[in-house]
């Protein structure tokens, strides 16, 4: 159920839409464009070629993928309707009318900041900070409550650090973590050099 609270704070953030009018073309381009920004950065990542790169590519994908199945658990149980649905907002972006509660775009943003956060400090807070404004656009486009993105950010900076814990302790894990960079590799060399035959 929304709190209170939770409204007040909601009302106080996107009634920022109307009182600093000037910086909704930067929240509108935060709220639907700037995930994209982290699938770039990771494939930037990958690609720099270290090991240690990968390794953490790795473990952002897969801490990704268990916070959104998280994410779709908590909708399924505990829905919520988006605030355009039941209230009058500054609605500022179009949006399907499905579950308002966590959200997926502060999840996504977190666990991959905090992974990256993990493994390379110095950039790390920068992804940290991305993954803040993104909240925030959020709730000052209208499509979140405070609540949600907040839980989005507990639960994928709470993934990012448990994968990352596991994939270590764990040999299982560990071994998935490996095969599947090693396979990326053999596949990139056996690539490569067929390019180079045919030259």
């Amino acid at each position: 159920m929304l709190s209170h609270f939770d409204y007040l704070a909601f009302q106080g953030i996107n009634h920022l839409a109307i009182t600093e009018k000037f910086l909704n073309p930067l929240m509108v381009l935060m709220a639907e464009k700037a995930e994209y920004v982290f699938f770039i950065g990771i494939l930037l990542y990958w690609f720099f070629q270290k090991s240690q790169n990968r390794r953490m590519v790795v473990e952002a994908c897969l801490a990704a993928c268990i916070a959104l199945a998280i994410n779709v658990l908590i909708g399924m149980l505990f829905y919520r309707d988006r605030p355009f649905v039941v209230h009058h907002v500054n609605w500022l972006i179009p949006h399907a009318k499905n579950a308002s509660f966590p959200s997926d775009h502060a999840t996504a943003a977190f666990v991959i900041a905090t992974v990256i956060w993990i493994w390379r400090k110095r950039d790390g807070w920068i992804w940290l900070v991305l993954a803040g404004m993104i909240s925030v656009s959020r709730v000052w486009t209208g499509v979140h409550y405070p609540s949600d993105v907040i839980a989005g950010m507990i639960i994928g900076a709470g993934t990012a650090f448990i994968v990352h814990t596991y994939s270590k302790k764990l040999k299982v894990l560990d071994r998935v973590v490996f095969w599947i960079i090693n396979c990326y590799e053999k596949i990139e060399k056996s690539l490569i050099k067929r390019n180079n035959v045919q030259r």
